[in-house]
Formats: C-alpha cells, structure tokens, sequence
C-alpha cells in the first residue's frame, strides 16, 4: 500500500489530482484510514496507468471513466491500440520537429508542409474509433462529441458570466474564490486535470490571447476577462 503522497510521487500527479480523481469516482483510494488517510494498492496503480495512457490519446475524464467502468472493456486490447496510437504520434511529431529544424538550419523551402501531413495517424484513429465503437461508452463518447461542444460553449458561458455578477466583490471575497474553484473543477471533468499551475496558465491566457479576451467579454461584458484572471491569481496565490 502507498499513501496519497507516495501515489502522487511515484506517478508524477499532483496530490491535489488524486483526490479529485477520488472526488469523481474515477479513481478510487484501495483503503481509507480511520485518520482519513488514502492508500492505494498494485491494482490502483495499474488503473492510474491506464487512465494517463487515455489522457494522452485526449480522452475526457468522464469518458475515460465510462470506458473502464463498461464490462465489455478489454485492457489488453486497449493497451495494443494505445501503443500503435502513441507511436504514431510520435512520428508525425518527430517529422514536425525534423522540419522544424530543417526550417531553423538550412533555411528549407517554407511552403513544404509534408511534415504536417496527419494522414496516416487519422486513418489509425478511424480504426481506433471503430473498434472502441464495439463498447456503449465509446458509442455515447462518440454521439456526444459534436453535441458537447456547443454544450461545453453555453456552459463556459455561464460561468464567465457569474463571474461577472461579482466583479463588483473584491478578489478575496468567498464567493469570487468559489467561483473560481468552480471554473477549476468545470476544466478537470471537461477537458484535463487543472492543477494550480494549469489553471494559473488560463488565468494568464484569458487576458494574454486575445482569442479568450473575446470570447469572455462577448458573452459576460466587458472586462470579464481581466476580473477572472485577477480572481485566479488570488486563488492560486493563497493555496
């Protein structure tokens, strides 16, 4: 057995991670002490390696989750296909980076663009799709990507906009940092883990890339945006 501490040394993830992936069920401690303590046994450990292989081929973690949790789930040929999968993306961005190179030293024609060319990795993710196509979760994944997005729009949406019903609070205010605790838990079930550090980056890029200013200020009003950024960084700042 290994401590939450130990877990979190030995994997690379955050403790702050591990408890969330306690809080929503997708990874659950193998034993909890009466001091409240969580430790986690050889099977948690191999179920972490499987949830972190489905992060890097961009799973949700609500999708990662249904995917385990079906019956028809089979582990070792999951971990066939996310071996393929990876090593694929590793030579497209081995190609990207040769190009890159190329580009930096030697001064290559800068309208080649073979390097970008992501035929053969779509063509595996097809057949990936149709295989985890044999699994309900991967089906309801499926059905609900194209829907999810627009969902996903109106949802940040809304968010930004109570951000905006407290832009007349100061930062430290409990309700300002709950709702930043709010936003922060919306990215983890809905995109990636968003530990301090990723969610001090998007604080940093709501008022840095004018993309997000945008979109922030369109649907909340104006000055949103900064509000929200300033509001992270004091959520950051004091934990």
């Amino acid at each position: 057995m290994k401590t939450v501490k130990e877990m979190s040394q030995i994997s690379g993830i955050s403790v702050r991670t591990l408890h969330y992936y306690d809080h929503i069920g997708l990874l659950k401690p193998s034993f909890i002490g009466e001091n409240g303590y969580r430790f986690y046994d050889m099977d948690a450990f191999e179920r972490l390696q499987e949830i972190l292989l489905f992060r890097e081929l961009e799973f949700p973690l609500k999708k990662i989750k249904e995917i385990l949790s079906d019956p028809s789930y089979d582990k070792k040929e999951a971990l066939r296909e996310q071996i393929k999968w990876l090593e694929l993306k590793k030579d497209h961005l081995e190609k990207v980076i040769c190009h890159a190179k190329s580009l930096q030293e030697n001064g290559e024609n800068m309208m080649t663009f073979r390097a970008y060319d992501k035929t053969d990795l779509e063509a595996f993710q097809k057949e990936a799709k149709e295989r985890w196509g044999k699994t309900e979760a991967y089906q309801a994944f499926e059905k609900s990507s194209q829907a999810d997005f627009s969902v996903i729009t109106e949802e940040m949406a809304a968010i930004m906009k109570d951000f905006a019903a407290l832009k007349e609070l100061s930062l430290s205010d409990n309700k300002v940092q709950k709702q930043v605790e709010t936003l922060q838990t919306y990215i983890s079930e809905k995109f990636y883990p968003c530990d301090l550090n990723v969610l001090s980056g998007l604080g940093q890029m709501y008022v840095a890339d004018n993309r997000f200013t945008t979109f922030i200020d369109k649907a909340a009003g104006q000055g949103t945006a900064s509000f929200v950024s300033s509001a992270i960084a004091e959520y950051v700042q004091n934990r």
